[in-house]
């Protein structure tokens, strides 16, 4: 499958016209790449590791959730990421293109492959935006879950390295009705109380926004951006994989930048 047929295919499941105003979908870098034969990396983020990573398996085309260019740039000097990444594409022959907010919305999405991860039922939106599609989602756990067992069953399925949530005297309430959106989803905390949601599974939450949500009843679980959308990468994989594209692959590259420091693991003398 050529590279414009396969982009085509994406948007008609996911139209980029969906993009929120402040988002950047579509293509960063499109070096006359679109009449080749699709091989594909598919990752969370392009960084300078993943473009090695795609030049070494000989990949045509990062196929990336976070945008490449997200703000408007007023210079590409030498030494800078975005620079570097543009200049190996153009070097390379390697497109660059990115699904974000229009993804975020659609069946096997972002959000509803977490539902999926969780299980959860009868799932609608937390913010609908179109027909059947939206920001987030909300679900049923059945059988319910306490709450310990929730937060056990989070850190098995993403492995997270670090899983926060807020205060709570019981853990072993028990847990119904579960609202889940990959990436930052903070802000949509006073959403999620109005649908009577008791958990809420999202990452790159603030301090207050764990106090705000323990004032409003509503125990929020952060298990941080890079275990929350990373697996709808790996689902973009599979449904590549069904189009019997020349190569396709997850990238072993993607990184989470964020690191714990385990004082455990250190030596006192």
């Amino acid at each position: 499958m050529k590279i414009a047929d396969l982009i085509t295919w994406f948007e008609e499941w996911a139209n980029p016209a969906w993009c929120e105003s402040w988002d950047n979908c579509g293509w960063q870098v499109e070096p006359g790449v679109l009449q080749k034969s699709a091989r594909m990396l598919v990752c969370l983020t392009p960084t300078l590791a993943v473009m090695e990573e795609a030049i070494a398996t000989s990949a045509n085309l990062i196929f990336a959730h976070h945008p490449l260019i997200f703000n408007p740039l007023k210079s590409l000097r030498t030494g800078e990421a975005i620079a570097e990444m543009t200049r190996l594409a153009f070097t390379h022959n390697i497109g660059i293109y990115s699904a974000h907010t229009n993804f975020d919305q659609v069946d096997d999405g972002t959000a509803d492959v977490l539902a999926q991860i969780l299980q959860l039922q009868q799932v609608t939106p937390i913010v609908p935006t179109q027909a059947n599609l939206g920001y987030g989602r909300v679900g049923v756990l059945n059988p319910s879950l306490s709450l310990q067992d929730l937060l056990a069953t989070i850190q098995t399925r993403l492995a997270p390295p670090k899983l926060l949530f807020s205060p709570t005297s019981d853990l072993q309430q028990k847990i119904s009705r579960v609202a889940v959106l990959g990436g930052s989803g903070a802000s949509y905390i006073s959403a999620v109380v109005k649908i009577g949601a008791q958990a809420y599974l999202t990452s790159d939450c603030k301090f207050h926004q764990f106090q705000e949500s323990r004032d409003r009843n509503l125990i929020l679980i952060d298990a941080g951006h890079y275990a929350t959308e990373r697996p709808a990468c790996d689902r973009l994989v599979q449904k590549f994989q069904a189009l019997n594209l020349d190569w396709v692959q997850l990238s072993q590259k993607d990184e989470d930048f964020r690191q714990f420091f385990l004082s455990s693991n250190v030596n006192i003398y």
